[in-house]
């Protein structure tokens, strides 16, 4: 809904103003905006091992990562919404934080024990202890800019969260 303020003039006739930040909210409201769509090697269905890198990413679309562009408009004026994901935070589910400013990198054979560039972490216990799985809880919070034809403008921030559970074990070496 919109908030109205009315506005008489001397002999005019009564303007209505639209509240730019409402039309904002409304221009957010449209757009669908997600958690990360997790990608991390290890795989869940897979097992890691300690010591080894993890690589850490989210695919790159306007619902996962940005840039997510919406407008609404109302009594003459246009308000246009732009969100991006500023940040990730990964709790690695062993104590552990791994926060990342970009989408992350996508683990290629060829890296082979190479560390992620950008977005990685390595354990350093196997997750055999309680569940027998690391929880990883991946938090994106987007920033998002508003522009009215009015010249204003503001920013907003909100979050939004994904899991996925790994195996991590130990290499257990044989002597003869």
């Amino acid at each position: 809904m919109i908030t109205e303020t009315f506005v008489s003039g001397p002999g005019g006739p009564t303007v209505s103003a639209v509240d730019p930040a409402v039309l904002a909210q409304q221009a957010i409201d449209q757009m669908i905006l997600r958690g990360p769509d997790i990608g991390i090697v290890p795989k869940p269905e897979g097992m890691g091992l300690v010591g080894m890198p993890v690589y850490l990413w989210t695919e790159r679309g306007p619902e996962t990562y940005g840039p997510n562009v919406a407008s609404a408009s109302a009594g003459g004026i246009t308000v246009t919404a732009t969100a991006k994901v500023a940040r990730i935070v990964w709790q690695m589910g062993d104590g552990k934080t791994v926060t990342c400013t970009t989408p992350g990198t996508p683990y290629k054979p060829a890296y082979g024990t190479k560390s992620s560039p950008d977005c990685g972490h390595r354990y350093a216990k196997p997750s055999t202890a309680g569940a027998g799985t690391y929880h990883v809880v991946a938090t994106s919070t987007w920033t998002i800019d508003w522009q009215a034809t009015t010249g204003q403008s503001g920013q907003l921030a909100q979050t939004r969260q994904s899991a996925v559970d790994i195996r991590v074990s130990e290499l257990q070496a044989v002597g003869s």
